[in-house]
């Protein structure tokens, strides 16, 4: 990721440009290691084809790539040779495979293992993944950080899979519906309607409207299909790499009912399975804060922890920093447990605890959700298509009406 800085170097210049790193935490080191006294750093916009087209690293592959390395690590290997084993062991799997030898290679050229995960070219993983390799680097917990890494990838690979399982056939009858509307407006109706209509008999306003939309996708389904693809391609576009569109979606996001407390859930879940299993690994508690506040994929919620992680590094507590900056529309029982876990010194359990808490609160949200899903899709397919023969049959009825009014 690319910022944008405007400062001030040794000499009394002033400078600006633009430095590259994952956190504007690290830009900020970057610069000051460069002598640059920064009054302006932000997120850049910019435009790279291959970040568009770079393959996320599945979730389960990771937690295999963490779990395999930790244990090869733990059994006294150095990471070189535990890389060169992986890589002859997974030859077959040929993405996987060079993967690896990218890492391998950073290696042998003299970089640290942090460095070579955010050179390599081939997969791209998780900001707050990569963060906490660095972090563990530097603090020699490389070992226990990617064991924990692998058994959170696990768990959240896992609940991805529930919640494509339940949504596979709502999904499967949305499908249907939308083919079976698109078969009757495009080619039923106008076939029969168009039998009226030779007759000079006035269509009723109903059926007008179906014939309405039914030219209208007839004559415009390449363009309303070129639209939609060039839509999801924009929006995906800036909403990756344009911070002010992804933080006002973000922000909606949020104070949508019912799905605004899903997000928030899933967002603090995350970030507080995090937090604990960083400071069971010894990490300290300001860095365990920050790496944690990496996990969130809500820009709204991301801003709000990265300026808490600036206030925890001034001394205070995580709950401290979350009233200073405003953090009153995060859930009550988060702030009220947060408190508890450092009043008690036994954050680690008390958020691993609510972690698990928010997981089976949204698990049970979700299955209703669902539940009710069916019964209301399937009205909504009941009434398309009483709509539409309502559409086909009045012209009948007024034909019949008229008939046995002459006679």
């Amino acid at each position: 990721m690319q910022f944008k800085y405007k400062g001030i170097d040794q000499s009394g210049r002033r400078v600006k440009g633009r430095v590259n790193a994952l956190t504007e935490e690290e830009a900020k080191q970057i610069l000051r290691a460069q002598g640059i006294y920064y009054q302006k750093i932000q997120p850049a916009f910019e435009l790279k084809w291959n970040s568009l087209t770079q393959r996320k690293m599945p979730g389960m592959l990771l937690s295999s790539f963490s779990r395999e390395l930790s244990s090869y690590l733990g059994s006294g290997m150095t990471l070189l040779v535990a890389l060169k084993l992986m890589e002859n062991q997974h030859k077959e799997e040929k993405t996987y495979s060079a993967f690896l030898g990218e890492l391998r290679k950073g290696i042998e050229e003299g970089r640290s293992f942090y460095r070579a995960l955010t050179a390599q070219q081939i997969y791209q993983l998780p900001d707050f993944f990569l963060q906490s390799v660095n972090v563990a680097g530097q603090s020699g917990k490389l070992v226990e950080v990617l064991k924990n890494m692998g058994e959170f990838f696990s768990v959240q690979n896992r609940v991805k899979k529930q919640v494509l399982n339940a949504m596979a056939y709502p999904l499967f009858i949305f499908v249907v519906a939308m083919g079976m509307t698109g078969f009757l407006i495009s080619y039923v109706v106008p076939k029969i309607t168009g039998i009226f209509e030779d007759t000079g008999q006035a269509l009723p306003k109903v059926t007008r409207f179906v014939l309405g939309l039914s030219d209208f996708f007839s004559h415009h389904y390449i363009a309303l299909g070129v639209g939609v693809v060039l839509f999801v391609f924009f929006y995906r576009l800036f909403y990756t790499r344009w911070r002010l569109f992804r933080k006002v979606v973000d922000r909606l996001l949020l104070r949508t009912p019912v799905i605004g407390d899903l997000i928030q859930n899933h967002e603090l879940a995350r970030f507080s399975y995090i937090l604990s299993l960083m400071l069971s690994s010894g990490v300290s508690y300001a860095q365990a804060v920050e790496l944690a506040g990496t996990t969130f994929n809500n820009a709204a919620m991301q801003d709000l922890f990265n300026q808490t992680g600036e206030k925890v590094k001034e001394g205070n507590t995580l709950t401290q920093a979350l009233r200073k900056c405003n953090g009153k529309f995060l859930k009550r029982n988060f702030l009220q447990s947060l408190a508890l876990g450092e009043e008690s010194s036994e954050l680690p359990s008390v958020m691993l605890n609510l972690s698990r808490l928010y997981n089976e609160e949204n698990e049970d949200r979700l299955k209703m959700l669902l539940s009710l899903m069916e019964p209301v899709m399937m009205l909504v397919i009941g009434l398309i298509v009483g709509v539409i023969v309502m559409a086909m049959l009045l012209p009948i009825f007024s034909m019949n009406l008229g008939a046995a009014g002459k006679l």
